[in-house]
């Protein structure tokens, strides 16, 4: 398996730390009180981020008990490198990124469901004759690169298709969905149903959205809350405020979608330029359905089932290749507790 580059800086960083001896952190006794956290937030302030922008401006940390910072990563920072530096306490990531990330080495847990539906899809122009991912032999896909969820969500829907990377042409075109398909350089992307899907759609251009599976569940847990173990075990005050005031947040955000928008206006920097209100509301409408799973409410619940099924194919896949523990990655304990 080919380590990432946003895993290897992520890895280079602990090798860092060992040298230096600089990963101590001060034991927080249990019922103690929560310590002050970095949240990392990837990439740049969006409005996919209105439920911590809310828990931040509306006292839902606070209330907690919580001193918590927000942080946006730079472009060029890898997804974990924050986190193991020490530099930040709390990331939100995807749950298969979180699984690929312990298989190589960090010891990284899941402790609070985000999105609770996977928003990966297939975007094909409205004219396309491919109706499912069966279709798409013999066809070109486009995605970033061969990482993150775009990645893992391509391997899950060829693989519930009984096809390989050999029945189709995996092009990469970094972040260039609309180009790349509206000029012919491939007939498919792979993208995200509340962002690639809705710039599209902004733009005029008639595309299609093309489930990754025909029938049943995507064997894949989209983006969390994590954090190290470490800082779970030490610092479980803290732990468990961030996740409650994440869950608070949900529901509001869930409830008053006009909470979303406001805390945007003090958080996303360009809110205020022509079109990005627009968008950010397009944006938070498609998002809205992956926070709730039947029957509608936000909970932060990880799903173990999930979580199993997810390794389990992570594995036939290749996508990791050493073994990791469901029980060592991802707890309900902070969510329950």
């Amino acid at each position: 398996m080919k380590t990432t580059p946003r895993l290897l800086m992520a890895l280079l960083a602990v090798f860092a730390l060992v040298l230096t001896g600089c990963a101590r952190v001060p034991v927080q006794t249990p019922g103690a009180g929560p310590a002050p956290a970095t949240i990392g937030l990837t990439y740049i302030p969006d409005i996919q981020f209105a439920p911590f922008y809310v828990a931040a401006d509306q006292g839902h940390f606070s209330a907690e008990g919580v001193d918590a910072t927000l942080r946006h990563h730079g472009a060029q920072e890898g997804l974990f490198t924050a986190l193991v530096a020490g530099q930040e306490q709390y990331v939100i990531a995807g749950g298969d990124e979180v699984v690929q990330a312990r298989a190589e080495g960090l010891d990284l847990v899941a402790i609070g469901q985000y999105y609770h539906a996977y928003p990966v899809v297939l975007i094909v122009p409205e004219t396309s004759p491919v109706q499912s991912v069966a279709d798409l032999a013999g066809q070109r896909i486009g995605l970033p690169g061969r990482f993150g969820e775009s990645w893992f969500g391509l391997q899950a829907a060829l693989a519930g298709a009984d096809l390989t990377e050999d029945d189709v042409e995996v092009v990469e075109i970094g972040y260039t969905a609309q180009a790349a398909l509206t000029t012919g350089k491939v007939d498919a992307v792979v993208g995200f149903s509340n962002n690639d899907l809705v710039q599209f759609g902004l733009a005029g251009i008639p595309v299609r959205a093309v489930p990754l599976r025909s029938e049943g569940p995507v064997p894949l847990v989209s983006i969390v809350l994590a954090t190290t173990r470490e800082q779970a075990e030490r610092h479980p005050d803290t732990t468990r405020g961030i996740a409650r005031a994440m869950v608070t947040a949900l529901e509001q955000v869930v409830a008053d979608p006009n909470a979303a928008l406001a805390a945007g206006d003090g958080h996303i920097p360009t809110l205020d330029q022509a079109g990005a209100r627009a968008s950010a509301q397009a944006t938070l409408e498609a998002t809205t359905p992956l926070w709730t799973p039947a029957p509608g409410s936000a909970t932060g619940r990880l799903d173990e089932t999930a979580w199993r099924d997810m390794i389990t194919f992570m594995g036939e896949a290749g996508i990791i290749s050493s073994d990791v523990v469901v029980d060592e990655v991802m707890t309900n304990e902070f969510i329950d507790g």
